[in-house]
């Protein structure tokens, strides 16, 4: 961790090098650990120490260059700026170009915690061990992944901006087999202390001794209660596929005419919101743009999605605070701090209500059929439940499902009250969801 004073030194000495082009500094550092285990034993711990600056430039009036290293020394930074000056002598004029971003005030996040940052290897160890235990004291099989650090985020221009935010991330996450089933759980905060190992394994564990002996079913449309994870998936698919101003600019949104409609239950609400300190907060975005609350859905209706500095000028919409950094330009802008409000009932109570249906964990091998309709082709995994008399019957073979996301969010009867923060290896940012009760899914049939 380079520190606030450190940070605004390399990036303003970068600058200077790069004038008199306007030109923007990018830097990221980042601190990481990760302890791995497979069959009730650890066998990966790794640490990574890495930096990442991304200089982007401008030649004439609307020639856009960039060039990345990972090395500070001054010969190496001499050489980045070059490239980047280089690359935008030979880039075609863009006439859409707005200019860099303009200095601005940031909020405070809560997103940073010592102890995330500092956490040792042998702590990562005994609390992985002690699922590995559990797992093997039941004759199951666990694996999985403990993941702590953080890092820092600097961005400066030549129009003044500077943005420092430092932040840390921790992350647990397992599958626990049985012969013919498995269970699945997973947390995420940016605090490790507010992990819970032990009940997340044991969370896992029971599932997989529930799950044992599961029935077919036939194929079909069914009630569902999706536990958060499977909510997760939704919101991720809906991001990727249509949250963005980009998608909905080119006209492969989701959102694409049912902007102001009433797409969904009214008892859906998604926000985007950097501030949130239930999520993982991030008070600015890779252009040193502050974060904006963005009501993506409100009440069931389609608000609008999320804008960057770029696509916004193309819209006519100012930027929300939501740009990617430019090695990941053409997929901004996108939402990092998704929330979907919940409700008031447990999930005992989802499944309570339920006279005949499917309780799914999580959905597995997701993937896009249709973007307008966000119809996505997947599996459930790692638990699925026959619910009969308001009660979970038996356990069920996996299924396949082809089913419109947007059609599921339109069919939620009951929100959860439990909640569930996670991060994604897909979605940058987090997630924060409860479970759902929805009253018709459609699948196609079992896995294999």
């Amino acid at each position: 961790m380079f520190g606030e004073k450190r940070a605004k030194e390399i990036v303003q000495d970068v600058l200077q090098r790069c004038a008199p082009q306007p030109s923007e500094v990018l830097l990221m550092a980042e601190e990481k650990a990760l302890t791995r285990f497979a069959n009730n034993y650890i066998h990966q711990n790794v640490a990574e120490t890495n930096v990442e600056m991304i200089v982007r430039l401008v030649a004439g009036r609307d020639q856009i260059g960039s060039a990345t290293t990972n090395i500070l020394e001054p010969e190496a930074l001499d050489e980045v700026v070059e490239r980047a000056k280089a690359n935008a002598q030979a880039s075609p004029s863009d006439p859409d170009f707005n200019g860099l971003a303009k200095p601005a005030t940031y909020d405070r996040v809560g997103s940073y915690d010592e102890k995330t940052m500092e956490y040792p290897p042998q702590k990562r160890a005994e609390a992985v061990g002690v699922v590995c235990r559990l797992a093997t004291e039941k004759g199951l099989n666990a694996s999985g992944s403990f993941s702590t650090g953080g890092g820092e985020l600097v961005v400066a221009n030549s129009e003044g901006v500077f943005a420092y935010y430092p932040q840390t991330q921790a992350d647990f996450q397992t599958v626990v087999m049985a012969d013919d089933a498995s269970g699945y759980a997973q947390r995420s905060h940016w605090r490790v202390n507010t992990l819970d190992v032990e009940n997340l394994g044991r969370e896992a564990i029971h599932k997989a001794i529930r799950g044992r002996k599961p029935r077919n079913i036939e194929s079909g449309e069914y009630p569902v209660v999706l536990d958060a994870y499977a909510t997760a998936d939704i919101l991720e698919m809906l991001s990727w596929y249509g949250m963005g101003a980009l998608s909905v600019f080119e006209g492969r949104s989701w959102m694409n005419d049912r902007m102001g409609e009433q797409a969904m239950s009214p008892l859906v609400n998604i926000c985007d919101d950097g501030l949130d300190d239930r999520g993982i907060p991030m008070p600015f975005d890779f252009e040193g743009v502050p974060k904006q609350r963005v009501d993506i859905v409100r009440a069931g209706i389609v608000q609008g999605p999320v804008y960057d500095r770029y696509i916004g000028g193309k819209m006519g919409k100012e930027s929300t605070g939501h740009a990617l950094p430019p090695t990941a330009r053409p997929l901004s802008p996108l939402p990092m701090n998704l929330f979907m409000q919940p409700g008031e009932t447990p999930t005992e109570g989802l499944i309570n209500s339920t006279e005949r249906g499917l309780y799914i964990t999580r959905f597995h091998y997701t993937r896009l059929v249709h973007p307008r309709d966000c119809v996505i082709t997947g599996m459930t995994r790692d638990g699925v439940f026959w619910i009969e008399k308001s009660e979970l019957a038996y356990p069920v073979k996996n299924l396949r499902f082809t089913q419109g996301y947007v059609k599921a969010l339109a069919d939620v009867e009951t929100l959860g009250s439990e909640t569930r923060l996670l991060t994604s290896e897909y979605l940058p940012g987090s997630m924060f969801v409860p479970a759902l009760k929805l009253k018709i899914f459609h699948f196609t049939g079992l896995t294999a």
